[in-house]
């Protein structure tokens, strides 16, 4: 007669059918504690998951960069890929679903899935890309996933932080590769041209059309087309543009029969579109049909040790077209170019390494060659951070923990209710330690 199965706890049987139905997954209670978890999330994690262990420091563990930990905490939406833990090189992605009960949100479900193996350490280079950061290599690995989806994408990036290169390569690793990649950029016309760029005219449309001519988006058939600084898209043509989107179908400026078209769009802003949307400056219903997958562009500032490394490739290009040839660049400059905030990020370096070769003389690029703004700061509004992303107090306290308590308030706004949060600690536990690390600072 066969043995009959161990009786499992109704916790054990609860977390089995959530299994059965989700997969990998953690339930959170409102102050982020994880009251039940699956199987298969320890597993997919690589580590026993305590009853009641905070969720912040279970995913996000000593981390200065806190996206998940802090969007938790403030009740948004997660959709992220989790860096690998220890010696593992497997990403996970997480997202999150809000448990209610009636209008009162009273937990998160965080439902997990292998997002496959990270890059090698050390330096690489994707699609024009170099970095060696590992914030940078788990978007690269996220480009690789998204890219064979045909769906929008929205890539969020500081002013000179690599967006069209970040298009391009979702372009090259698409089943679209051999059709064409449009570019095209919504801040640099007026709203009439852009319309006639976008769109195309017809003859006899205006003054001057003297014959029928495509725009960028029957151009991109069976391609890609990128819609560069698309919060600066008037909302007249926002309308339209969502008519194509959904439709795919455009109809030219002066033209009455729609042209069917074959596009995937791929947009990029450095602004927030939902503020955007809040301040009515941009339409909701377009920003979910273009925000299908957003993508984030990790700042040069967030990844200081990608600075030697961009220095180095850059001056082995320019030392092929310049009149002067830089070796080596003297610890001093090299420090003034790591402290240095780059609001311009990379093409604002590629900027200050022209200027330093015009200026300078010599093997050896020091700190006189470098702009006004690099020596003095103040001088132009531009500010100096600490080679790692925290303010100036948090990077000179000699203590880690204190450090990374302090960065972690600075980013809360100061408010320790919701830092405790962030860091998986309650806010007792938070003062005590500050207390110990003397950095409680005022009551």
């Amino acid at each position: 007669m066969p043995r009959k199965p161990p009786a499992l706890s109704t916790e054990d049987v609860i977390a089995r059918a959530l299994e059965a139905a989700s997969g990998a997954a953690l339930v959170l209670d409102g102050e982020l504690r994880i009251v039940l978890s699956t199987p298969a999330a320890s597993e997919l994690l690589g580590i026993e998951i305590p009853p009641h262990a905070s969720a912040p420091k279970l995913l996000c563990g000593d981390s200065e960069k806190r996206p998940v930990a802090e969007a938790l905490a403030e009740g948004r939406p997660v959709q992220a890929i989790l860096p690998p833990r220890g010696s593992s090189r497997r990403l996970v992605r997480v997202r999150s679903l809000p448990v209610t009960q009636g209008r009162a949100r009273v937990g998160t479900l965080l439902l997990l899935e292998d997002a496959g193996e990270s890059f090698e350490a050390g330096e690489i280079l994707f699609h024009g890309m170099w970095t060696q950061d590992p914030a940078m290599k788990v978007m690269f690995r996220v480009l690789e996933r998204v890219a064979g989806d045909d769906v929008t994408v929205l890539v969020r990036g500081e002013t000179g932080a690599g967006k069209e290169l970040v298009a391009s390569a979702i372009h090259a690793l698409s089943g679209r590769h051999k059709g064409p990649f449009r570019a095209i950029n919504c801040a640099a016309l007026p709203s009439h041209l852009l319309e006639s760029e976008l769109f195309g005219h017809a003859r006899g449309a205006f003054t001057g059309a003297v014959r029928d001519t495509p725009g960028h988006v029957q151009l991109a058939h069976r391609g890609t087309l990128f819609l560069d600084e698309i919060a600066e898209m008037p909302l007249e043509l926002q309308a339209k543009l969502l008519r194509v989107v959904e439709t795919r179908t455009v109809l030219p400026v002066g033209a009455r029969e729609p042209v069917p078209v074959d596009v995937r769009f791929v947009s990029a802003t450095h602004r927030a579109l939902r503020k955007e949307v809040e301040a009515g400056r941009f339409r909701a219903d377009l920003m979910y049909r273009l925000r299908v997958i957003p993508v984030f562009i990790p700042s040069l500032r967030e990844r200081p040790d990608d600075i030697p490394l961009l220095v180095e490739k850059f001056m082995a290009l320019r030392n092929e077209t310049s009149r002067r040839r830089v070796d080596r660049v003297s610890p001093a400059a090299m420090a003034l170019l790591r402290r240095y905030s780059w609001p311009g990020n990379v093409r604002e370096l590629k900027n200050v390494l022209a200027y330093a070769y015009a200026m300078g003389d010599g093997p050896t690029l020091v700190p006189a060659d470098l702009p006004p703004e690099l020596l003095d700061p103040s001088l132009f509004g531009a500010e100096q951070v600490a080679p790692s992303p925290t303010p100036e107090a948090c990077a000179e306290h000699p203590n880690p923990e204190a450090r990374r308590i302090l960065e972690v308030l600075a980013r809360a706004g100061g408010n320790r209710q919701r830092a405790a949060k962030i860091l998986g600690l309650s806010r007792v536990t938070l003062w005590r330690r500050m207390r110990e690390l003397g950095i409680a600072g005022p009551a």
